[in-house]
């Protein structure tokens, strides 16, 4: 039985014993299935590749980076957030002994947020070394393709893990997608952390919205200004996106106006 890990989008399955035909993630329009067929890894033949290194990298005080490289799946940052609570957002598929050792040196974990189905990768395994709980928002419950009793479905539009840190639910990508407040980031004038729920685009001083981001298919006006008006009611002043993409100074403002634009290159709402 093993657990196996789609190679394009670096998502885990449950344990079985035949390579699945499928991946669940890859299948839907908002991902792709690989033009040269669907293939199949596991974490234990990646680490015994040795070809593979995450890093972790301090970006600020309270917060770290973690990449893969080379890069692995869609090559998505995940960041560890040392806040009230020590919370890592989203997930990265890559996990051997060496990182375990260097988190735990630096403090461990307590928790594992993330913000929607893309970044699920070996959520499991990182939940299972450090002794942890998984929160996933219940909108996008049928999308866990490896099931533990680690994981926690919250519902409603918010969740505050601890006094500085809060999950928010703004939709888009998808049902349940999710953002990250961090009160006390940027030396107490807050950062978001966003996956690619809100993306930061090649000019820094604004970011998108999208359904799907390999296929181009963009948001309805009316849905963007939903999560712009949720949006609109938390303080930060930087932006992380899952690329390692940052806006560094009034990004609650660069994502106003960014909303604004897109709405009306759309034509605007209805209201």
């Amino acid at each position: 039985m093993s657990y196996w890990i789609c190679t394009t989008c670096g998502v885990q399955t449950d344990a079985v014993e035949v390579q699945p035909s499928t991946c669940r993630i890859c299948s839907d329009e908002r991902q792709y299935v690989n033009p040269d067929g669907q293939s199949w890894t596991t974490r234990e033949a990646m680490v015994a590749s040795g070809n593979y290194r995450t890093t972790v990298t301090p970006e600020q005080p309270g917060l770290m980076s973690l990449v893969t490289s080379p890069q692995f799946g869609i090559g998505q940052t995940a960041y560890l957030v040392a806040g009230a609570k020590r919370l890592l957002w989203d997930c990265i598929t890559y996990l051997d002994q060496t990182v375990i050792d260097e988190i735990n040196q630096q403090g461990g974990l307590d928790a594992i947020a993330l913000s929607h189905p893309h970044y699920y990768a070996t959520q499991v395994d990182w939940a299972e070394a450090f002794g942890v709980p998984i929160y996933i928002h219940q909108a996008d419950e049928q999308w866990v393709t490896r099931p533990s009793d680690r994981i926690i479905f919250w519902s409603g539009d918010r969740l505050e893990l601890a006094d500085d840190l809060v999950l928010h639910r703004i939709g888009g990508h998808f049902d349940g997608a999710t953002v990250l407040e961090w009160t006390q980031g940027d030396t107490g004038r807050g950062v978001l952390l966003t996956g690619d729920i809100v993306r930061v685009v090649a000019d820094r001083a604004w970011v998108s919205f999208m359904y799907s981001y390999p296929n181009l298919i963009p948001l309805p006006a009316t849905t963007v200004a939903q999560m712009a008006s949720q949006l609109s009611t938390l303080s930060f002043n930087q932006l992380y996106d899952a690329f390692h993409r940052i806006v560094e100074n009034d990004a609650a403002g660069a994502v106003a106006r960014s909303a604004t634009r897109y709405i009306d290159a759309l034509g605007g709402t209805d209201d």
